[in-house]
């Protein structure tokens, strides 16, 4: 072969790898992650009675803020992605844990907002709302503290949620931040991941229950409540 077949055989070469590369990039535009701002805590975190500043301060920094981090980052790899041509495990992983962490930002913050000074109760209209689907607050109670107790040593969240297409309260059971009701409006959240309490109440995460209940602030469960029933059923 002479050095201009040579030559112009690497040409080629290089002008198809432009035209690969090129191709490839248009296919893989970069799209900017969304920009989330994590918030502060909605209470002075010395004030919710039995509860350290130490584990409210922490569930806050640590757990929370680092899912509101972790947001950019993997929409950042996702917006890298070329979707035509990356594997599927890449793009199941990246969707599943963006799921997971935009619902553990939400939960984390509804959980904080359904903390406060003691002796809080539900407005008038949310309290007719659960007397009707639960039959008294008492009832209501029971059944939300059981259903925190009964994920404590292990993980996950217990939600009181308004469902348009049920027509009514439920108080939903997850085992994991992507486990939410399709439809629901969740107006208390109670996170039963051992980093909510270990630091105060170790593994006695029935005491942490209580706790909770007894810290338990309706201000924000009402407000999300009322607007939520003006919505149309679904």
């Amino acid at each position: 072969m002479s050095d201009i077949d040579r030559r112009g055989l690497m040409t080629g070469a290089v002008v198809a790898a432009g035209v690969t590369l090129v191709a490839t990039q248009a296919n893989a535009q970069t799209v900017a992650p969304a920009a989330f701002t994590s918030r502060p805590l909605p209470f002075v975190p010395t004030a919710i009675p039995g509860f350290s500043e130490r584990i409210l301060t922490s569930h806050h920094d640590n757990n929370y803020v680092g899912a509101v981090n972790r947001i950019g980052a993997i929409q950042t790899q996702l917006g890298q992605l070329d979707m035509t041509t990356a594997p599927g495990f890449q793009i199941n992983g990246l969707k599943r844990e963006e799921l997971l962490a935009m619902n553990s930002m939400i939960l984390h913050e509804l959980y904080f907002a359904s903390l406060g000074a003691a002796g809080s109760r539900p407005g008038s209209r949310l309290a007719h709302q659960i007397e009707t689907d639960f039959g008294s607050l008492d009832r209501w109670r029971a059944e939300f503290v059981g259903m925190g107790k009964a994920l404590g040593g292990g993980s996950g969240w217990v939600l009181l949620t308004w469902s348009p297409r049920a027509g009514r309260l439920l108080n939903q059971w997850a085992f994991d931040h992507t486990m939410t009701l399709a439809d629901g409006h969740a107006l208390i959240a109670l996170d039963m991941y051992e980093h909510a309490y270990h630091i105060d109440f170790g593994a006695r995460a029935g005491d942490y229950v209580n706790a909770y209940m007894g810290a338990l602030n309706w201000t924000n469960a009402d407000r999300v409540f009322t607007r939520a029933v003006a919505e149309p059923a679904q």
